[in-house]
């Protein structure tokens, strides 16, 4: 197996290298980066002679294509859009099978907050380029298992093995997010610290997303929808709150059938209410205003300010957490499944890092040995099924990641998605 990290120097990109590092099934492991530098030093003292080093900018287009053609599986790290669908389009040229963390669905990419993705001038919509990139790669024989990370990936994983447990499904909500640990959450504005990109955090807070209301699909602002929750398992007991934000984009296509659908983002008591003040107070406002002479953007400003009081400091760690619900009928009977994650960092990698990056690395991995008979572009609830799903929970405990199931009869009814929107607050 020849495995092609790209963005192997971030931090989610060192997770999967690791996970490959001593397989004895890859033969080769290439790490794509722009800093030769940083990729040396994740080779230092390895003296397996697998590692290949590729320091490109992937904007060179053919150069990276001519070090796709080298390897069997891609697995994509990149932290925006403008360098996915570069990476994307490349891979598809030079018949990569690709593995993208992202959670863009980008078969039908959105229109808000682009990150520096500019619509090719021969399509008209961006629906339009998004289905010609995914026919093209049905045509190169090429499978991209896109948005396999935490939210996407495990979050849709987890949200379709419940709907396959049930006879009817009406009702699928999946709450992820990652969150700073009880003991240092308080020491972070807005009971939050950053474990990946915040400029990210800041658009999914930002953008309109679509979700299934009523059995119809139905565009709602980020951050709709809000609930809270306790969260009771593996010796928790924690209350938290969740929000509507674009986490899981393919699920809504791959799953019209639910009456309801939405991800939302898991945090602690109290941080949305200040994530609402920033926004009504104009911060997140991307186009430049006045100031003393100068034009600046305000949510640029409020990065600049915000971001270095998020770093997580020595002795912090975060915490991914999971709670999917899925509801519907059994044996003519009301019926909920549940999921539950409550992951911590260990000693080498933050909770989010190995909760995205090695769901990724198993993706690949199966991607690699043959086991997904699809091509195109294709989601994660796509993919996992069956004996994979199994196989891939399996693989995740190796890493120290445990999911529960619980499936059991239920009180709430099919056709309840009215009474399940009172629980919103705003």
């Amino acid at each position: 197996m020849k495995v092609l990290v790209i963005g192997a120097a971030g931090k989610m990109g060192k997770v999967v290298v690791s996970y490959f590092a001593n397989d004895p099934a890859v033969e080769r492991l290439g790490l794509l980066d722009a800093q030769e530098s940083a990729l040396r030093s994740l080779t230092k003292g390895n003296g397996t002679g697998k590692y290949r080093l590729h320091a490109i900018d992937v904007n060179n287009m053919d150069e990276l294509k001519a070090v796709m053609g080298q390897y069997d599986v891609g697995v994509v790290t990149l932290p925006n859009r403008k360098l996915s669908y570069k990476v994307m389009e490349a891979a598809i040229d030079a018949r990569l099978d690709l593995v993208d963390i992202l959670e863009e669905y980008h078969r039908r990419p959105d229109n808000y907050q682009t990150e520096g993705f500019v619509l090719p001038s021969e399509y008209c919509t961006s629906e339009e380029y998004g289905e010609a990139l995914h026919e093209k790669a049905i045509r190169n024989d090429v499978l991209v298992l896109d948005g396999m990370g935490f939210a996407p990936g495990l979050s849709n994983i987890t949200t379709a093995r419940g709907m396959s447990l049930l006879d009817s499904v009406d009702t699928a909500v999946a709450r992820v997010g990652g969150i700073p640990n009880i003991e240092c959450c308080t020491k972070h504005p807005l009971r939050y610290m950053t474990t990946w990109s915040l400029e990210h955090v800041l658009r999914e807070y930002s953008v309109k997303t679509q979700i299934l209301k009523n059995g119809k699909y139905t565009e709602v602002h980020a951050l709709c929808d809000e609930e809270t929750f306790a969260f009771n398992e593996f010796g928790i007991d924690e209350k938290l709150e969740c929000a509507v934000t674009p986490g899981m984009p393919s699920f809504i296509y791959t799953h019209p059938e639910l009456q309801y659908f939405a991800e939302k983002t898991v945090r602690w008591p109290g941080h949305y209410q200040g994530v609402r003040t920033l926004i009504e107070c104009g911060l997140f406002d991307e186009a430049p205003v006045e100031f003393e002479g100068a034009q600046i953007s305000p949510r640029k400003f409020l990065l600049s300010i915000i971001n270095p009081l998020l770093v997580p400091q020595e002795g912090d760690g975060d915490v991914c957490v999971m709670y999917n619900t899925v509801v519907g009928t059994k044996n003519n009977r009301p019926h909920k499944v549940e999921y539950f994650m409550w992951e911590k960092a260990d000693s080498q990698f933050s909770a989010m890092a190995r909760v995205t990056s090695f769901p990724a690395a198993i993706g690949a991995k199966m991607v690699a040995a043959g086991r997904i008979d699809l091509k195109g572009i294709r989601a994660p609830e796509e993919c996992i099924l069956g004996d994979d799903y199994k196989l891939f929970l399996e693989e995740l405990e190796q890493k120290n990641i445990c999911i529960k199931e619980k499936s059991t009869p239920s009180e709430e009814k099919a056709g309840r998605v009215g009474e399940l929107m009172q629980l919103s607050k705003n």
